[in-house]
C-alpha cells in the first residue's frame, strides 16, 4: 500500500489537532509530509477537558495519551497556537491550495466544535447562582475525585439537565447534540460512586441513547445506582436562602409540576460549530446548516467536498462521539490518498 502515492514530495495541511486530524495524520504521514495546525497550546483540548470517557469509563488522559503518540513521527509536524486565518482554493495559475499563505497539495478541514455557551440560557442560572455547572465543570469535579458544592459540603441532591443549548427553538439549535444524553447517563454514575449518599435526579425530553452498550449503561444507572430519570423540562432555575437550587419542571408523563431544590444543577451544555470552523468553511463554500462543515454527500461521500483536495472530518461536519470522530479521520486518510495518488507515477 505505501505504494499509492509514489512521489514522495506530497505535503498536506490538517486543521485541528483533535481525534479526527490526529488519526489522519497517523495514516497520511506513511505517504506524505503533513503539517497539523492547533488553535489551542497543546492537541486534544476537547478530549482532555474529560475525566471518564463513555461507555467503559475509559480514563480520557489515557486515551488523550495514546492519540498523541502518534504524532511521534518524522514526518509530523505540529503547530500548537496557530489558528488558521484564511484558506485559498487553486487558482488557473496555481494548483495547490494556500493555508495562510503556505501550499499545500490537499487539506483536511478537522476544526472540531465549540461547547455551547450555557449564558444564553439565563432562566437557568448559570452564571448567576453558585450552584449551577456545566457538564464539563462537572468532568473537572470528577476528576478530582473530590464532589463537593460551592459552599464546600457533599451534595445531598444533585440534579442533571439535558438538551441545554440543543433541539431548542430559542436558541436556533434544533438539531440532536448526540453525546448529552450518555454522557448524562455516565456522570450521574460517576457521582454516585464518588458519593454513594448523594440523591441524583436526571431531566430528560426523551432519551437518545445511540450507541452499543449506551442502553446498558443506562439500565445500570437505574437499577444498580437508583438514579432517578424525570421526563420534562425545567423552566426556570432560582436561589434558596441558604445558597441552594431551588428548581421549577413540569413532569411530562405524569402531568404535574415539580419543584425540587437541589445543591448542585449541571447543564448537558450541547455542542455547537466552533467559528473557526464557520469561517474557514465560509471561505471554502462549503459552509452548512448552523455554521458546520458541509460534505459532498453524507453516505458515500462523506469526507468529499465540492473543491477537489479539500476534505472534512470530524465534529466540524455535526457532533460525533470519540470513536466516530477517530473513524471519520481514517476514513478522510485513505479518500485523501485516493485523490493524491491520481496522476502519480
Amino acid at each position: 500500500m505505501k505504494n499509492l502515492i509514489t512521489s514522495s514530495s506530497k505535503l498536506v495541511a490538517i486543521i485541528g489537532a483533535g481525534p479526527a486530524g490526529i488519526e489522519a495524520a497517523a495514516i497520511l504521514a506513511d505517504y506524505a509530509d503533513v503539517v497539523i495546525y492547533e488553535k489551542a497550546d497543546a492537541p486534544l483540548p476537547n478530549v482532555t477537558d474529560k475525566a471518564l470517557l463513555f461507555p467503559n469509563f475509559a480514563d480520557a488522559q489515557e486515551v488523550a495519551a495514546r492519540l498523541r503518540a502518534k504524532l511521534h513521527h518524522p514526518r509530523i509536524k505540529l503547530a500548537t497556537s496557530r489558528e488558521v486565518s484564511r484558506i485559498v482554493p487553486p487558482t488557473d495559475g496555481r494548483a495547490r491550495w494556500l493555508v495562510d499563505g503556505e501550499p499545500y497539495d490537499a487539506v483536511l478541514l478537522a476544526s472540531g466544535y465549540k461547547p455551547f455557551d450555557a449564558h444564553r440560557k439565563e432562566e437557568l442560572g448559570y452564571g448567576i447562582y453558585a450552584g449551577v455547572c456545566t457538564s464539563l465543570e462537572m468532568e473537572r469535579l470528577i476528576s478530582g475525585q473530590q464532589l463537593v458544592t460551592p459552599l464546600g459540603e457533599a451534595p445531598k441532591r444533585v440534579v442533571f439537565l439535558q438538551c441545554v443549548g440543543s433541539r431548542d427553538e430559542k436558541t436556533g439549535n434544533r438539531y440532536c447534540s448526540k453525546l448529552c444524553c450518555v454522557t448524562a447517563v455516565k456522570q450521574a454514575i460517576e457521582v454516585k460512586r464518588l458519593s454513594p449518599a448523594t440523591q441524583v435526579y436526571l431531566f430528560y425530553m426523551d432519551l437518545r441513547l445511540w450507541g452499543q452498550h449506551f442502553e446498558e449503561l443506562y439500565r445500570t444507572a437505574q437499577q444498580e445506582y437508583g438514579i432517578k430519570f424525570i421526563r420534562g423540562r425545567i423552566s426556570e432555575a432560582s436561589s434558596t436562602f441558604d445558597g441552594r437550587v431551588q428548581i421549577k419542571a413540569e413532569d411530562t408523563l405524569m402531568g404535574l409540576p415539580v419543584t425540587i431544590t437541589a445543591d448542585m444543577l449541571v447543564l448537558m451544555v450541547g455542542i455547537e460549530a466552533s467559528p473557526g470552523t464557520t469561517r474557514l468553511a465560509t471561505q471554502c463554500h462549503i459552509c452548512g446548516e448552523y455554521g458546520f462543515a458541509q460534505s459532498k454527500e453524507p453516505h458515500l461521500e462523506d469526507n468529499l467536498t465540492p473543491r477537489r483536495r479539500l476534505f472534512v472530518a470530524g465534529t466540524c461536519k455535526r457532533p460525533m462521539t470519540l470513536t466516530d470522530a477517530v473513524n471519520d479521520g481514517r476514513s478522510a486518510a485513505w479518500q485523501m490518498l485516493e485523490e493524491l495518488s491520481e496522476g502519480n507515477g
